[in-house]
């Protein structure tokens, strides 16, 4: 009798129909479900291509995490418990937000100038899961420390930098902004993809977003740049002479930003945009 039910759904292609019937996009479903299948099943492309079959025991796992996904549609990443970005999994769960690809534009352009310029101290302001200050890390001879308010997202950044095997080059402190900065510490950049979101917005957020902790996406001022003010103040007092202060942006505030930076010292002020040509990235320095 389970046998009936399991072949039931035996069909990838009815596992991706029960994410479509909850509303997620067609491409996005066939993702998830690749996503699925290889965590849960180890059934990846190469399997297809060989025509390997899949266990009902399998599949049955895959249709219930679908099921899941459908019915809370809580996000593909917590489901699964990995996130990846730059090529690398990171650990995710609810303390953290979920690394979005937009923010490699961020890390991208802070290895540049840390490489260009060999610069040895980094800073990361609202680490979270930790993957900027552990792509930065990896990618450079710089030493990073990754800095939130919350407990248990350092906790699961060290567990990240632990995989990655950053020991000594990603360090994590707890901290409110630079509250935890000790004294005569200085760095040669600081990078922040901090929250941006103004509370107004929060009826509007996809569900799936509302999984986030909403310490890491809203701010308590109407225009979302609550963050971008404290860091462009503190941030010169623990900056070397020349050093660069990087942000992710929100969408539509780049002037605002900029105008933040300047009045607080920064020069040589660069716009990047993402793929969809939305200003991403800003960077400034002293």
């Amino acid at each position: 009798m389970n046998n009936k039910k399991w072949f039931k759904f035996m069909s990838i292609q009815e596992i991706v129909k029960i994410l479509t019937d909850s509303g997620i996009e067609p491409n996005e479903a066939n993702v998830e479900v690749k996503m699925l299948l290889e965590h849960f099943a180890n059934y990846g492309v190469r399997d297809i291509v060989m025509g390997n079959k899949l266990t009902a025991e399998k599949l049955e796992l895959v249709n219930e995490k679908a099921e899941l996904r459908a019915k809370t549609r809580q996000p593909i990443q917590h489901i699964i418990g990995f996130a990846n970005f730059m090529g690398e999994d990171f650990i995710v769960n609810p303390s953290v937000l979920i690394p979005r690809d937009e923010t490699e534009f961020l890390v991208r352009k802070a290895v540049d100038i840390i490489n260009k310029n060999n610069y040895k101290m980094a800073l990361d302001v609202g680490t979270g899961s930790g993957c900027i200050a552990c792509m930065v890390a990896k990618l450079t001879d710089c030493q990073i420390i990754g800095l939130d308010i919350s407990s248990d997202a350092l906790n699961t950044a060290l567990d990240n930098a632990s995989r990655l095997n950053l020991f000594n080059k990603a360090i994590f402190r707890k901290s409110d902004v630079f509250s935890n900065v000790k004294p005569g510490e200085t760095f040669d950049i600081i990078v922040s993809n901090p929250p941006y979101i103004p509370p107004s917005e929060k009826e509007n957020i996809q569900t799936e977003v509302k999984f986030d902790p909403e310490q890491a996406l809203f701010t308590k001022d109407e225009k979302g740049l609550e963050f971008y003010q404290k860091i462009s103040e503190g941030a010169p007092k623990i900056l070397n002479q020349g050093g660069y202060l990087l942000f992710e942006l929100g969408i539509g505030q780049s002037q605002d930003v900029k105008n933040i930076m300047e009045k607080n010292g920064f020069k040589n002020i660069e716009i990047i945009k993402d793929l969809a040509g939305i200003d991403r990235v800003i960077s400034g320095n002293l």
